[in-house]
């Protein structure tokens, strides 16, 4: 029986000819990634086994993003660990305030991951470098402590579900609702311990920002990674960054999947998941006009400059609805500075919106964005759990960049107005 593309990627790593779902390995790894909450746990197990060295500084990567800028004296103390952490052991791969982003974004932005590696980082979202032709995961901060030391994870191999995408995209239609439109249809354990992969013609239709949604939002359907074929598309990104040489592996003809789903872009359309469960999908037709007191758009999710570009776009000479807050967040510095040199920042502030240094911030509920009791945010991050930005009362609708920036115009869920030129 053949391989999926994560099988082959795992067995090369175990060292082994070819494994099966369900086998257990121990696989080498080419990257360990923690952040500004996870990685002080990580730093507390690594030092209580007694360990007194990194694998390998070159591949462990820390990004300060979840709460900085500190937004208190505990964050302050969190990254104060990490960076004494990280110049203790000469981490190469080392992100602070004024260098850093938000992490998903950061890395592949950075040429850290490329196609055929292994990455686990102890955060869920991990899966997003998938959309490089990675494996890559989430695992606890005991498991980033031992990766850390010893350059090496445990695994359960999972069995896979392919998606076959096909037809061309409808306007204004992103990454963003192809992904909810495939949690709405199988559900928030759809995918549960499985490989989404990622196929079909129809993925000519989609950017390197499209599938780096997809892929971080794979988690979402319970998946343990999400990974796209690599193509023309990923190699170019890849190339661009030319850190480390691409390894491609394409699943066997003869793959075993558990399930396999067709997807006909040209039958999404702008989608919006509802409180407070990403599978909780409804299109925006559908929804009709709800308002809302808060527009977030930015996170490890949609905080690229495509996102940035196409917020820009529908906001430019135009106000935000009078009593909306929006905040407006690019997931890097250098996302951050692009924005700058094309203007996209005036069109903001003109616009009416707070724009935020990187962070993760409101996504998480951290800062920079908390709802009261009561209140509506429609936000271009990846859950909607209770509680998620705030009060455990409020409500977090999740969108694309371009139904977000239209919404801030009409203080109701709304759909942007097709250009004429795609009429």
């Amino acid at each position: 029986m053949g391989m999926t593309m994560s099988q082959k990627i795992l067995a090369a790593h175990a060292g082994v000819e070819s494994v099966k779902s369900g086998q257990l390995i121990m696989a080498d790894l080419d990257l360990c990634l923690g952040n500004d909450i996870t990685t002080p746990v990580a730093i507390n197990e690594f030092e209580k086994a007694g360990f007194d060295a990194v694998f390998d500084r070159d591949k462990i990567a820390l990004v300060m993003d979840h709460f900085a800028p500190n937004k208190d004296i505990k964050a302050a103390e969190q990254c104060k660990q990490c960076r004494q952490f990280a110049a203790k052991h000469s981490i190469t791969h080392y992100y602070d305030v004024g260098c850093m982003g938000v992490e998903h974004a950061l890395l592949p932005e950075q040429g850290l991951v490329t196609a055929g590696e292994l990455v686990i980082g102890a955060d869920s979202h991990t899966c997003t470098y998938g959309a490089l032709g990675a494996f890559s995961t989430g695992v606890g901060s005991t498991d980033l402590a031992a990766g850390m030391a010893r350059g090496k994870a445990w695994f359960k191999v999972p069995e896979a579900i392919k998606f076959v995408l096909t037809g061309k995209k409808n306007p204004w239609v992103s990454g963003k609702d192809i992904i909810l439109h495939i949690i709405g249809l199988i559900g928030v354990d759809g995918a549960l311990y499985q490989s989404m992969e990622f196929t079909g013609d129809g993925l000519a239709q989609l950017s390197m920002d499209d599938r780096l949604c997809m892929a971080n939002m794979a988690i979402e359907a319970g998946a343990k990674n999400g990974i796209f074929e690599v193509d023309e598309v990923t190699l170019a990104y890849l190339k661009e960054r030319e850190k480390k040489a691409p390894t491609v592996y394409r699943a066997d003809d003869d793959a075993e999947y558990a399930q396999v789903f067709e997807i006909d872009l040209a039958a999404v359309q702008p989608t919006v998941a509802l409180p407070h469960l990403p599978e909780n999908t409804k299109t925006v037709a559908e929804l009709g006009e709800l308002p809302i007191d808060q527009v977030v758009i930015g996170s490890c999710t949609n905080g690229r400059l495509q996102d940035m570009a196409q917020a820009a776009q529908i906001l430019k000479g135009k106000k935000v609805a009078p009593g909306l807050r929006v905040i407006i967040i690019p997931a890097t510095q250098q996302v951050y500075k692009q924005c700058l040199q094309l203007g996209y920042l005036e069109t903001f502030i003109d616009a009416g919106c707070a724009v935020s240094t990187p962070t993760c911030g409101p996504c998480l509920g951290g800062y920079m964005g908390i709802l009261a009791d009561g209140e509506r945010c429609l936000a271009t991050t990846n859950r909607n759990f209770v509680g998620r930005m705030g009060h455990t009362g409020s409500e977090v609708y999740l969108a694309s960049p371009a139904v977000a920036a239209a919404s801030a115009l009409t203080g109701r869920i709304s759909v942007p107005e097709i250009p004429e030129e795609v009429e």
